[in-house]
């Protein structure tokens, strides 16, 4: 059970004994924010352009918004990584993708963050790996200190669902945090009941079939 903030209630417990975690939920926030900038942006260029344009140029700018926002959105905002007892969800630009942790099989961080789940491999968009962070978080570990931790490594860290309880560690980039946690998680929840089944892969239509209306629509305005 979690109390009114998602926490786990203290004492609560799974049926087999172990400890009940609320659902984490891991996504970028430097790419959250770009992605509402680059709307706000776009949205005012569109609006004085269909205000201000002349000829064929409002309607080409109306034809080009969801060409533009869709994918904007799909990149930036959409992409998240959910996690609970039973299941991973992990959202990408065009696809969602849910594994249940019992077909799992590894986690890894190299330049990217890698799903291996049903005996295929899976990008995870929502937590990307910064090299800076890495070196920065190199740098902690051999100096030994969290005061040489770096702003934008506490940035990341300090999420609606932190990596761990407390204060993120310094001495480890957070892409490396996120990958450990989930894949101490799918060790821990593999043989639980609930955390069977197979991969399933799911397109997102409402992102892909604006898109290409919205191309189409372009290609006609133009056209005519």
């Amino acid at each position: 059970m979690t109390d009114s903030h998602g926490k786990p209630r203290k004492g609560s417990a799974a049926p087999d004994g172990d400890p009940a975690y609320a659902d984490r939920v891991y996504r970028s926030v430097p790419g959250v924010i770009s992605g509402v900038l680059l709307l706000a942006v776009a949205a005012w260029l569109i609006g004085d352009a269909v205000l201000n344009g002349t000829g064929k140029t409002p309607y080409v700018s109306l034809a080009a918004v969801p060409l533009f926002a869709f994918p904007v959105i799909a990149y930036t905002l959409r992409p998240a990584v959910l996690a609970d007892s039973s299941r991973l969800l992990v959202r990408n630009p065009w696809r969602t993708i849910t594994a249940p942790w019992a077909s799992v099989d590894a986690l890894r961080a190299g330049y990217s963050v890698e799903l291996l789940a049903g005996g295929k491999k899976y990008q995870v968009w929502a937590v990307p790996v910064s090299l800076r962070q890495r070196k920065r978080a190199t740098r902690a570990q051999q100096r030994g200190g969290a005061e040489h931790a770096s702003r934008m490594g506490m940035v990341f860290g300090r999420q609606t669902n932190p990596v761990v309880q407390g204060s993120p560690d310094p001495t480890r980039a957070w892409s490396d945090q996120v990958t450990n946690v989930l894949q101490e998680m799918a060790e821990r929840n593999a043989r639980r009941p609930d955390a069977a089944g197979p991969v399933e892969v799911a397109w997102c239509w409402w992102v892909i079939a604006p898109t290409l209306a919205g191309l189409a629509a372009l290609i006609t305005v133009i056209a005519v």
